[in-house]
């Protein structure tokens, strides 16, 4: 009869240990969940800088992109004014005005004024 006594007794201190136990676990869970979402939403490189950053990234890459397409274009200029007469030619009319021995130079101007009407 001692020896139920003896294990009733281990049985309700081992429950109450573990009901103990298992609140102190509970209570460190809810805590450590509650630091990490504070990190998440109001911490160093919290959620809303992370969408600001992808965001700064996505709009650098696009810049990128036109830098790089621009500097091919420039790239193909260059290498057209070095290797051929016709890009050099076509720059010296454009933007120097020049013309070439025996042609004529025309200028069209655009007469689109209006007349002023009488009343």
């Amino acid at each position: 009869m001692a020896f139920f006594v003896v294990l009733s007794h281990y049985c309700v201190f081992s429950l109450v240990h573990y009901q103990s136990l298992m609140k102190r676990l509970i209570f460190i869970s809810i805590l450590l969940t509650g630091l990490l979402q504070y990190r998440l939403w109001f911490g160093e490189n919290n959620l809303s800088e992370f969408f600001s950053l992808r965001e700064q990234i996505t709009s650098q890459q696009q810049s990128n992109a036109k830098l790089v397409a621009r500097n091919q274009v420039l790239k193909e200029e260059i290498f057209e004014l070095a290797n051929g007469t016709e890009a050099l030619e076509e720059r010296a009319r454009n933007e120097l005005g020049m013309v070439k021995e025996g042609e004529t130079f025309y200028r069209v101007v655009n007469t689109t004024n209006k007349l002023p009407s009488s009343q």
